[in-house]
Formats: structure tokens, sequence, C-alpha cells
């Protein structure tokens, strides 16, 4: 079976769906029958030797995580070599003073204009992720917006259906918000979802 790190550690705001969170997902891994689920609020396990026990970490986190440089490099190279990530909603507002946690997961948080019904895009029916949902459809979520991120190094799955926001509190220039997207780091395979609430 595999095994899932799941670090929901919040150095910086608290989001008050993290207990569910770990709930939900400790929950899907054994009626999936797929994986087992470490779930932790510490950041001790991100070294070296521990990490060697996980298929996959999950990030559910917020602010510079209480680790050492060498457990930053630790993690990274894990990934890099192969370990898969998943970042979930805020772990985009995590690590900002580590350039290549920004590079991994695709971006950082900018903003979070929109906390309301919108419509969303699947872009990609076919992923893994998608292939379950309807081409489009509404939701309320509280829409966070990316710097440092583009849709040329990411591969996008879901967007925000812009005609369903009003686009003057948006926080980009081309406004291209993507909400959910993949793509590949070294050896490993990238998931990260803006939807948390």
């Amino acid at each position: 079976m595999k095994r899932l790190l799941m670090v929901t550690h919040s150095a910086g705001y608290k989001h008050d769906y993290l207990p569910t969170a770990r709930e939900v997902v400790t929950m899907l891994g054994r009626r999936s029958g797929l994986f087992e689920v470490v779930a932790t609020d510490e950041c001790d396990l991100l070294n070296k030797e521990d990490l060697k026990r996980f298929d996959a970490i999950l990030f559910a986190t917020t602010g510079e995580l209480p680790i050492s440089e060498e457990q930053r490099q630790d993690f990274i190279e894990s990934i890099r070599n192969g370990k898969a990530f998943i970042g979930v909603h805020n772990a985009t507002d995590t690590f900002y003073t580590f350039p290549e946690y920004g590079r991994m997961i695709g971006g950082y948080f900018m903003g979070h204009p929109w906390n309301q019904v919108v419509t969303v895009k699947v872009e990609d029916p076919t992923h893994p992720s998608t292939r379950h949902l309807p081409r489009s459809f509404r939701v309320k979520e509280e829409i966070y917006t990316f710097k440092d991120w583009s849709r040329d190094r990411t591969h996008v799955l879901i967007s925000l259906d812009n005609s369903s926001v009003d686009l003057s509190k948006g926080t980009r220039e081309d406004n291209d918000y993507a909400l959910c997207w993949c793509h590949n780091y070294g050896k490993a395979r990238v998931f990260y979802t803006g939807f948390g609430h």
C-alpha cells in the first residue's frame, strides 16, 4: 500500500478546514485501499530518512515552515527524485523564501479577490482528477490568484470562468486564473488544487 505524508503545519494563517481535510484524506485512503495517510501538524518528518518511508507528500501549509536548510534540500530532492507532491489551497502560501519550492509547486499565492459562487471550467476532462467532473460547474470558493505562475510551465486542469466574477478585483494583468494544475518536476508528478473550503 502507498503511504502519503500529509503536512498541515500553519506558520502563517491557520485555515479552519484543516481538521476536516485530514479526516477526508484519511477516509479516502482507507475506503479506496490505495494509500495510508500519516497526517501531522509538525514538520519533523521532512528529513531524508523519514521521507524514504513515503510515496507522496501532501501540503496544506502556510508560511515559512520551521525546518532547517538541510531539511529543505532533503524535501525538494526527494520530490525531484520522484516522490509525488500534492499541494492543497494554501500550499502556495508557503516557503516564500525558498524559490525552488515555488518552482516545484508552480507559483505562489498572490491574493484572494473573490470569495463567492463562481463558475469554473474543466480544461482537461481526461485527467484522472477531472474526468468525473462536468465541463463547467458552479462552486462557492475562496478563489486564489498566483504570482510566479505561468500556463507555459503547468498543465492547467481547471480555471476560473472570468465571466462569473468582477474582473476589476483581479490581480493578474493577463486575467489568467488557473485553479488546478499539474506538471512534472524532475522525476516527480506535482498536482495543485486551489480548492479548499
